[in-house]
């Protein structure tokens, strides 16, 4: 399998409670001497208004919103397919309300 890389958006299992759903990867690839984690967004379909919230108008995904709030990690096996990958100018939106929320202005 290919390890995801950042700004690909892909299926995968987010664990029992999160179950599988599309995420974003916002990490960069890590190196042999890194853990082997994968820092991404997930999409969520109920959208509740919350300003780290990301509606973006993509074509293969459901309508909703990506929820910066809910940031994690994951390893290369939980991710099942990818779905597609988002525009610069996608991602760009995704990493502004990330910075935002870390409070890296």
């Amino acid at each position: 399998m290919n390890r995801p890389q950042r700004g690909e958006v892909w299926l995968a299992d987010c664990g029992m409670a999160a179950k599988v759903r599309p995420v974003v990867v916002i990490s960069i690839p890590f190196q042999d001497t890194d853990r082997a984690l994968i820092t991404v967004v997930p999409h969520t379909t109920k959208v509740i208004g919350s300003e780290f919230e990301v509606p973006l108008p993509i074509r293969w995904l459901e309508k909703g919103a990506f929820n910066i709030q809910a940031i994690f990690p994951l390893v290369t096996p939980q991710f099942i397919r990818r779905l597609g990958t988002m525009t610069a100018e996608h991602l760009l939106e995704i990493e502004t309300v990330l910075r935002r929320w870390e409070g890296l202005r």
